[in-house]
């Protein structure tokens, strides 16, 4: 298709973000499932909703164009629900595959986060405000939703660290007792205080 104008831009980019929202309606699911944290997966199955407003929006923003809603095959979209699902494969611990799921969908928002925004642009460029201000909310979203993110993968990381923190100390310690039961042939103290 020839795109020549700024309005075919806007609408090549409307479609594109069509079915990337399209697919992450079908993927987010998937992603609650796999998530341990009771936050992160209330987290994914509200972004969900959220997503499928987005739908509706980029359906009505086609209308105001009258265009009619049409998805054109998002191959950056795809790509990367494909490292998601490869991420919910993973053999990690609850935390660690937690963190790894907000990584993989944090790079979804930034994904749209751009496209939204550049529709938005384009929009905006063409005088086209009712547009325009139909995908700032959509943007706005996102934003939140990456904010979001952010906040519970920080908690989920300093927890991950203190538990970590924790047991390093307690190998260390074990590794002292070790060293000192070498040298004497006895069992090292416990806690710092020595039995008699």
């Amino acid at each position: 298709m020839k795109v020549d104008t700024l309005e075919a831009l806007l609408e090549e980019e409307l479609k594109d973000l069509y079915d990337a929202e399209r697919q992450l309606v079908k993927a987010l699911p998937k992603m609650a499932k796999a998530a341990s944290s009771e936050e992160l997966r209330n987290a994914f199955q509200e972004h969900l909703e959220v997503t499928k407003g987005q739908v509706e929006r980029l359906e009505e923003v086609f209308g105001m164009l009258e265009a009619k809603p049409k998805a054109k095959p998002c191959a950056g979209m795809r790509g990367l629900i494909e490292e998601g699902q490869e991420i919910m494969q993973m053999d990690a611990e609850d935390e660690i595959l937690d963190a790894a799921l907000i990584g993989a969908a944090q790079k979804v928002e930034h994904y749209e986060i751009s496209g939204y925004g550049s529709a938005r642009s384009i929009a905006d460029a063409l005088g086209n405000e009712d547009v325009a201000e139909l995908l700032q909310k959509s943007l706005d979203e996102e934003e939140q939703a990456d904010s979001t993110l952010t906040q519970i993968c920080e908690g989920l990381l300093e927890s991950t660290a203190a538990m970590s923190g924790e047991d390093e100390e307690e190998e260390e310690e074990e590794t002292t007792r070790g060293a000192a039961q070498a040298k004497t042939g006895k069992p090292a103290a416990r806690g710092g205080s020595s039995r008699k």
